[in-house]
């Protein structure tokens, strides 16, 4: 059976941006039991393949502890009418695989995802390697096994310098060792979420809810949101701004509150009494946080 594709006997099925072994696919095998691996060329076709049906859940990144938000996820869950039904956190352990056989003197190239090759630019930068992006980590493990690229090796996961028979020619040589990747599942909101979801915390749930909001372009405005929550005693955890897309120079803000805003309660009302403060206010979903958020 071609690599990615899903068995019989297989569970839910979860897109993915990127090649088998990316990231995003180690977010969804440590988020659900037995998924069947859907690989897709980007993160707008996680949510096509997840809103058209093909896919019973997306996986995509949203923040990363180096690099910080990923911005296209954010335009994307706006753009979408999909729920945001879990987050997992995955270490980012990077290596450099070649060809079997290859030597470390004899690397002339280094292929991987910008990203990547920043977060390995310490060790990285003691050689004069010509460094070449490509559009995914596990991707560049590919391109050299189709090509059979002498002098070239990648930047990627261990597990896909597995899964592209690549020989690994130094382990652990991200910058930060305790750098990580959030990732954020995402549904239909007419669609029951699998039930082959692990629970990520053991004990109580700790709720999470995020929001994207609006308000008028005007002095305190915003101030009188964040307000709202600090006098209901909610924790913002995360507040990002993004250009609104429809007027210059006008922003949307995204907010995750450490609380279920849609249950009922003091965090309920918070939500009730931040709706008129805003032009717009969307909930973008209420879910449990990852163990390690």
């Amino acid at each position: 059976m071609p690599a990615g594709v899903p068995g019989p006997s297989a569970g839910p099925r979860a897109a993915f941006s990127g090649e088998p072994g990316a990231f995003a696919e180690d977010a969804l095998l440590a988020a659900l039991e037995s998924p069947q691996s859907l690989p897709v060329a980007g993160f707008r076709e996680v949510f096509e393949a997840v809103r058209d049906g093909l896919a019973d859940v997306g996986v995509v990144p949203i923040e990363n502890v180096v690099n910080g938000t990923v911005r296209e996820s954010y335009d994307l869950l706006l753009e979408h009418d999909l729920l945001i039904r879990g987050e997992v956190v995955v270490p980012v352990r990077l290596c450099l695989a070649a060809l079997p056989g290859t030597r470390l003197e004899e690397i002339e190239r280094v292929y991987s995802h910008i990203q990547a090759l920043g977060q390995a630019d310490e060790f990285l930068g003691r050689r004069p390697w010509a460094l070449l992006t490509t559009y995914n980590t596990a991707g560049a493990g590919r391109l050299i096994r189709e090509r059979a690229e002498a002098g070239s090796a990648a930047v990627l996961s261990p597990r896909a310098a597995a899964f592209f028979g690549l020989a690994i020619l130094a382990h652990g040589i991200e910058n930060d060792p305790a750098n990580r990747t959030r990732f954020l599942l995402v549904g239909r909101p007419d669609a029951p979420f699998p039930a082959a979801w692990r629970r990520p915390l053991e004990g109580p749930a700790a709720p999470r809810t995020t929001l994207a909001f609006a308000v008028r372009n005007e002095p305190g405005t915003l101030l009188a949101v964040l307000r709202v929550l600090a006098d209901h005693g909610l924790n913002l955890s995360t507040l990002e701004s993004r250009p609104s897309r429809r007027v210059a120079w006008e922003y949307v803000f995204w907010a995750d509150v450490d609380a279920d805003l849609l249950s009922e309660g003091a965090a309920a009302a918070a939500l009730d009494e931040i709706r008129p403060l805003t032009t717009m206010v969307r909930v973008l979903g209420a879910y449990e946080r990852a163990a390690t958020a």
